[in-house]
């Protein structure tokens, strides 16, 4: 008797504790396809779901990141809002055809991500590793004041070292040199790079340190981005992230495609507003940076190319700002979109935005990995497939290695370099970070780099996509079922 009263109330008890947490999916996650994929987890896979769910599912940091938020719009965010709504609308006016077809996107992100299209002297386009690390060794062996750096993936390897090495030596010369690496990604700095650095001066900041207890968590909310601010006048963005493979120079077994920015001028705050809010994040309120002139020197009567805006997101915005800039450039674009994207897993408002745009008479092309890293994400962006090519849009598969950029063409004046993917992770669970530039010459460059990558691509065909086995459309119709939860 006392046996079956035992299982009872064990029974209750896990019936509770599953209405519990249901209780929990449906009031934390705000995403329905994905709420309901967690239920079903929890249902259909006894305690392993309901532990899965409150490793990886809840955002035990949201709140934390609020906090943190509204203690900062009190200092300073709230130091240079009015100046951001100016400085927008005094260039919106001054070349308003620039910004014609995409002016909501501009005055979205002034309004909701405080970025204003800030002036830039220059911006170079960067292509592979072999472009963007000897510009950056460059840039950091001239710095006089500081050097800001933020990575989501450092090793430890030759150009791993070459950087830390010249990170001491500019901080012996005075240089004021700080570093944020994502605990997860660049995990070997803390390992085996920190206490050196900050013996030589380096001030280094872990973006969240990753406990047992909130492990999976903490590898779900990562700082992906990559960011180096010098002397506040010469900034750095895009998908490079600091690791010999993204140097192309005979050694490695995988050619690495990909992007970066160079940025010179007024645009460079951008970045360096998010490196110091970034910074302050990680930061005791006491070691907190602060709105210093030194860090946001502004150049005036010189000659400029074009405008930039610096989008950012991630779990601490209210909105997924950068998911809905892109909302924004592609169903404003009127003649052509080139998109390129290493993963590929969109919400079902980005695939309707593609498909308005694709039947409205937009040239969409999409360039993605032939070679993948992940057999799980190229099955799921292959479900996306058919339904994208049955509209018109034209999808390229990069043969010649793994194209890991992340850009954006669109019309004749504006591109997009930066950190974020095009999949739900990066809008909704990353640190990310965007350049918009309005600049027609640049687009061009970037056009001209779109085009020469399609010629080590292969081009899909609708017929032979839908002759696939059914076998394989299954697979990969599972693959995207599951994608919402990662």
């Amino acid at each position: 008797m006392e046996k079956d009263l035992l299982i009872t109330f064990i029974y209750v008890l896990y019936f509770l504790l599953i209405l519990g947490t249901i209780a929990v999916i449906i009031t934390d996650t705000r995403n329905p396809v994905k709420s309901l994929g967690y239920i079903l987890l929890v249902l259909f896979i006894p305690v392993i779901g309901i532990f899965v769910y409150f490793s990886i599912g809840i955002n035990y940091r949201k709140r934390i990141f609020y906090r943190r938020k509204k203690r900062e719009q009190q200092g300073f965010y709230a130091g240079i809002k009015e100046y951001v709504a100016e400085y927008s609308e005094m260039e919106l006016q001054r070349n308003p055809k620039l910004y014609e077809d995409h002016r909501n996107v501009v005055q979205m992100l002034s309004k909701e991500n405080l970025s204003p299209l800030f002036t830039a002297t220059d911006t170079r386009l960067l292509i592979n590793g072999e472009e963007k690390f000897p510009a950056i060794l460059d840039a950091m062996e001239a710095a006089k004041d500081h050097i800001h750096i933020e990575y989501f993936i450092y090793n430890d390897d030759e150009i791993g070292n070459r950087l830390k090495d010249l990170m001491i030596k500019k901080a012996k010369d005075g240089v004021k040199v700080r570093f944020i690496f994502d605990d997860y990604g660049s995990h070997v700095v803390r390992k085996r790079m920190m206490k050196e650095l900050q013996a030589a001066g380096v001030e280094v900041c872990p973006f969240y340190k990753i406990r047992i207890f909130a492990l999976a968590n903490s590898m779900n909310f990562r700082n992906h981005r990559k960011i180096i601010v010098v002397d506040g006048n010469i900034g750095f963005v895009g998908g490079i992230n600091v690791d010999d493979r993204y140097i192309n120079n005979g050694k490695n077994e995988l050619f690495w495609r990909d992007t970066h920015l160079k940025i010179e001028g007024n645009a460079v705050i951008g970045l360096q507003y998010i490196f110091m809010n970034d910074w302050n994040l990680c930061r005791k309120q006491e070691e907190e940076l602060t709105l210093d002139p030194r860090y946001f020197p502004i150049e005036k009567n010189k000659e400029t190319k074009g405008t930039i805006q610096i989008a950012a997101s991630g779990p601490d915005n209210l909105n997924a700002d950068i998911m809905l800039s892109l909302l924004g450039i592609i169903t404003t674009s009127e003649r052509r979109l080139y998109i390129t994207t290493p993963y590929f897993i969109p919400n079902e408002t980005i695939v309707d935005a593609l498909k308005y745009a694709a039947l409205s008479g937009v040239d969409v092309r999409l360039l993605v990995p032939g070679i993948s890293d992940s057999v799980f994400v190229n099955a799921a962006s292959c479900s996306y497939y058919e339904e994208l090519l049955q509209c018109g849009i034209r999808i390229y598969r990069y043969q010649k290695g793994f194209v890991h950029a992340k850009t954006i063409v669109s019309d004749e004046a504006l591109s997009v370099v930066g950190t974020a993917n095009m999949d739900i992770r990066s809008f909704d669970l990353m640190f990310e970070v965007n350049a918009l530039v309005y600049n027609k010459e640049f687009n061009q460059q970037l056009t001209d780099a779109f085009f020469k990558d399609l010629e080590d691509s292969t081009e899909l065909q609708l017929e032979e996509w839908e002759d696939r086995s059914r076998w394989k459309k299954f697979c990969e119709n599972c693959a995207r079922l599951l994608s919402p939860l990662l």
